[in-house]
C-alpha cells in the first residue's frame, strides 16, 4: 500500500518520475527552484520510493495551476492520482476564493480523469481553446 503525505519531493526524484513518465529529464537546479516555489506537494511513496507526486502553482489568490499530477507507469491505475488529486482538490477548497481560477493541462487521454473532479475542456468559446508555449 501507499503513503500519500504533503510534502515536496527532491528535484533527484522530480526528475526521475517525469523521465519514467516520458516527459524528459530536468535540469535539477531548475527543477529545485520550481519545487521551492510551488503553492503545495502531495507525494505518494511505496517504503519511502516516490510513486506519485502532484503539486499547485500560481498567485495563491486568483489564479491556481495544477501541475505535475503524475504516477509511476509501474503503480497507475491502482487509484494513486485519485489520490493525488483528492489532496490538490482539499488544498484548494480551503485556499481558492470565490472568483479564483483553477486550470491544467491534460495529458492526451487523460482528460475523463480531470472530469471526475469538475475539469472541463474549453471547447473555444467563449474563452477561446488556450494556448501554452515550451521553451
Amino acid at each position: 500500500m501507499y503513503l500519500v503525505d504533503v510534502i515536496q519531493p527532491t528535484a533527484a526524484e522530480f526528475s526521475s518520475l517525469r523521465v519514467k513518465v516520458g516527459w524528459g529529464a530536468t535540469n535539477l537546479e531548475m527543477a529545485q527552484r520550481s519545487l521551492e516555489n510551488s503553492l503545495f506537494h502531495v507525494t505518494a511513496r511505496i517504503d519511502n520510493k516516490l510513486i506519485g507526486m502532484g503539486r499547485v502553482i500560481g498567485d495563491g489568490v486568483m489564479f491556481f495551476y495544477v501541475q505535475d499530477v503524475v504516477v509511476d507507469p509501474d503503480f497507475q491505475q491502482q487509484g494513486v492520482g485519485g489520490a493525488l488529486m483528492q489532496e490538490i482538490e482539499q488544498y484548494l477548497s480551503i485556499t481558492a476564493q470565490k472568483g479564483s481560477t483553477v486550470a491544467l493541462l491534460s495529458a492526451q487521454g487523460k482528460e475523463s480523469f480531470y472530469a471526475r473532479y469538475g475539469y472541463s475542456e474549453r471547447s473555444g468559446d467563449p474563452l477561446g481553446k488556450g494556448m501554452c508555449k515550451f521553451i
